[in-house]
């Protein structure tokens, strides 16, 4: 298992990029869940933030591709709006340990 960062590190409704073994990925939370994504829009293959941990709308609501402002849902990456609408992100198994680290699930 590859440790990739501890829970602490991703505050609810923040996202954060890590480089890992399985490429670039970023991971969010949401009420108390953790979701993990590639770095990677399904419509251009481009990553997602224009700034370093960048990933979420203003409102902190949706992933957002800052190309062309596709929006995601958190939950499951599904495009809601944008060009991708019908794709996803493509989602990385991660495990949550009780030593608050959260681990690529490979």
């Amino acid at each position: 298992m590859h440790l990739i960062c501890r829970t602490e590190d991703i505050p609810e409704r923040e996202a954060r990029g890590f480089e890992t073994p399985l490429g670039d990925i970023f991971i969010t939370q949401r009420d108390g869940s953790f979701y993990a994504y590639q770095n990677l829009c399904p419509h251009l293959q481009v990553s997602l933030e224009y700034m370093e941990d960048q990933f979420l709308d203003r409102d902190k609501e949706y992933i957002t591709c800052s190309t062309h402002g596709a929006l995601f849902n958190v939950e499951d990456g599904a495009c809601i709006w944008g060009p991708c609408q019908g794709e996803s992100l493509t989602k990385v198994a991660i495990e949550i340990h009780s030593d608050g680290g959260i681990y690529l699930n490979t």
